[in-house]
């Protein structure tokens, strides 16, 4: 296999969901790094070991060193600490700032052609951070987001419709935070919107508990949230590796795009063999687009302190 897919972070839990999803499609070679280097180690021999069982030809290996990751078609950048109890995503930015910046620099030696795919939080200040720090083209920084809290929102619709998962697909702008935008009226049950299935309170309750979903993660098991975050990551390689051109909500570097400039901030875009191949614009009643603005503001006062 020729394809290779480079986890940073790898040996924590986002990191490692991701690897195994990318191995269990078969999508690419998988290598993990981490500054722990012999938990990554053990974590990529562990998921080899499952690819006899699952029929799959991928390869992993882990370390702490940048030398495997050479020619990465995309690295993954789940690097970061993660949220406590009563922490918000925002908590963690001067932190995780700090570690963007001892990654950026590793990723234009050794991947200077990759897409890279930010998964840490606060997700689009980190994703803005990358960018600024490794200058490659904005169609190769694409963050994970609106994927994560796009899959909350289509959970919670099914739970209260008692429908199947695969038959909701839920639309949410903005960053990824208190402040993002979910919009009922472009999320769908069988193609019927679910503002004619839901009364506005039901719908509200839902848009809320989307917007919550990490925190309530969070409460429950002390840390932040793994298996969703990492199969949102898998989603998005999967779209690039088989350019699939398939449309999901991302964090991407905006430039008049939804009259936002210069900031990352989540919408639909197009995921192909090129990365970021195309933003969807589509039109917002004015209390859609105050929100999605006052969204983007909510990021840029992040980006600011970074100085990003």
């Amino acid at each position: 296999m020729n394809r290779k897919v480079t986890i940073v972070g790898g040996a924590g839990n986002v990191g490692a969901t991701v690897a195994r999803a990318i191995a269990e499609k078969e999508l690419a070679d998988v290598v993990v790094i981490d500054i722990a280097d012999q938990k990554a180690a053990g974590i990529a021999l562990d998921i080899y070991e499952t690819c006899p069982i699952l029929g799959s030809d991928s390869r992993l290996i882990g370390g702490g060193t940048w030398e495997a990751a050479a020619g990465s078609d995309i690295v993954v950048v789940t690097s970061g600490k993660p949220r406590k109890p009563g922490m918000s995503r925002d908590d963690l930015v001067k932190d995780n700032f700090a570690i963007m910046q001892s990654i950026a620099p590793k990723l234009v030696e050794h991947c200077p052609n990759a897409i890279v795919i930010p998964v840490a939080n606060p997700l689009d200040a980190m994703s803005q951070a990358l960018f600024r720090l490794t200058k490659f083209p904005r169609e190769r920084i694409i963050g994970m987001a609106g994927v994560l809290d796009s899959a909350r929102m289509s959970t919670f619709v099914a739970m209260e419709l008692n429908v199947s998962v695969e038959n909701v697909h839920s639309f949410v702008l903005g960053g990824h935070g208190d402040t993002m935008v979910p919009l009922p009226r472009y999320s769908t049950v069988a193609g019927v919107p679910l503002t004619e299935l839901l009364s506005k309170e039901r719908i509200d309750a839902i848009c809320k508990r989307t917007a919550d979903g990490g925190a309530e993660i969070t409460k429950l098991v002390g840390t932040s949230a793994w298996y969703a975050p990492g199969q949102a990551a898998a989603e998005m390689c999967e779209a690039i590796l088989k350019d699939k051109k398939k449309i999901l909500p991302c964090s991407v570097f905006l430039q008049g795009e939804y009259g936002v400039r210069d900031l990352f901030v989540g919408v639909p875009v197009k995921l192909g063999a090129r990365g970021m191949e195309q933003i969807i614009e589509i039109t917002l009643r004015p209390e859609e687009d105050a929100a999605l603005k006052k969204s983007a503001a909510a990021v840029k006062e992040l980006v600011d302190i970074i100085g990003m």
